[in-house]
C-alpha cells in the first residue's frame, strides 16, 4: 500500500513563501508563534489555518498585502485588505498627503509611483527637468520603460551603466518581495533583452555614497540622487504600493539650474 499526503492550494503558496524567503518550516512556527506541528499539518492541508494564523505567517514571511489576500483565498476566507483606486475620494487624505510632499520638493522633480514603476502623480519640477531633457511631455507612464527608451531618457543619460544597475536591482527586489506576482517579472525580463545593457556586466558601486543620474542636453550636465519614500502605516493595497520618489540636485549647478527653470517656465510644459 502506498500513501499519498495532500497539500491544500495554500500550503503549496505557504512553501513557495518559505522557499522564497529561505526560511525552515521550524523557523517559521518560532516566529509566527506556532507549534511546529501544527504548521505541518497546516501545510499538508490536515489543518484549516484561521485568518489570524495566516496574518502572523504572513508577517514573520513579510508578505505584501496583494499576496496576503491570496493566501487567504486559497484557504477559503475573504481577502483581508481592499484595494481601493488611488483616485477614490476615500484617498483624499493621503493624495493631500502627497501633494503636500510634491509642493515642498520644489523646484525639484519628485514623482508618485504604483508597484509597477508606472507614474500618477508628478510635481512641476518632474514636469520641467524631463520634458526639458525629452524635449516635451512622454506619452510612456512607466518610469523604467522612459529609461530604457532609446527615444526616451536613454541617450540623454551619461553613467548609463550605474543607472541600469540600479534599476535592475530594484527590479530583482520587487520580484524576490513579490515572488508569485508575474508583473514585476515581466519588467524585469523586457529590461534584460534590452540590447544595450553593459556589456561588461553591472557597475561596481559607485565612488559617491549615494546613487545618481547624470544626464547631459545641448552641453548642459545635470545631476540627481533621490529617495523613496512609502507608507509605513498603510492598510490598503494601493496605498502599501505607493513610491514616491523625490529628486535632488547632486551639485550646486543642477540646485541654480532648477531654480532657475522653474522661474522660467512656460505653463506649457506643466502636465
Amino acid at each position: 500500500m502506498t500513501s499519498q499526503v495532500m497539500v491544500s492550494p495554500f500550503g503549496v503558496l505557504l512553501r513557495e513563501w518559505r522557499a522564497a524567503r529561505h526560511i525552515s518550516q521550524l523557523h517559521l512556527a518560532l516566529s509566527a508563534n506556532v507549534s511546529s506541528r501544527h504548521l505541518s499539518c497546516v501545510e499538508t492541508g490536515r489543518a484549516q489555518p484561521s485568518p489570524e494564523l495566516i496574518e502572523r505567517l504572513a508577517e514573520a514571511l513579510d508578505i505584501p498585502f496583494r499576496e496576503r489576500n491570496a493566501l487567504l483565498i486559497a484557504a477559503g476566507h475573504a481577502p483581508g485588505y481592499r484595494e481601493t483606486d488611488f483616485h477614490a475620494p476615500e484617498m483624499a487624505k493621503a493624495r493631500g498627503a502627497i501633494e503636500l510632499i510634491l509642493k515642498h520638493q520644489e523646484p525639484y522633480p519628485a514623482i508618485v509611483m504604483s508597484r509597477q514603476w508606472d507614474l500618477l502623480m508628478v510635481n512641476q519640477g518632474a514636469a520641467r527637468v524631463f520634458g526639458w531633457i525629452r524635449g516635451g511631455p512622454s506619452a510612456e507612464r512607466n518610469v523604467i520603460r522612459q529609461a530604457f527608451d532609446p527615444r526616451g531618457l536613454r541617450p540623454y543619460i551619461v553613467n548609463w551603466s550605474e543607472v541600469a544597475a540600479d534599476m535592475v536591482r530594484q527590479l530583482q527586489s520587487d520580484v524576490a518581495a513579490a515572488p508569485h506576482d508575474p508583473r514585476p517579472r515581466a519588467l524585469l525580463n523586457e529590461v534584460l533583452a534590452s540590447p544595450d545593457l553593459p556589456a561588461h556586466g553591472w557597475a561596481d558601486a559607485p565612488a559617491n555614497p549615494l546613487w545618481h543620474a547624470h544626464y547631459r542636453k545641448d552641453g548642459r550636465d545635470v545631476r540627481f540622487f533621490w529617495t523613496i519614500t512609502t507608507f509605513g502605516t498603510a492598510q490598503d493595497v494601493t496605498l502599501q504600493e505607493l513610491r514616491i520618489e523625490c529628486s535632488f540636485p547632486a551639485d550646486e549647478a543642477t540646485a541654480e539650474w532648477c531654480q532657475s527653470l522653474a522661474r522660467e517656465a512656460s505653463p506649457a510644459l506643466v502636465r
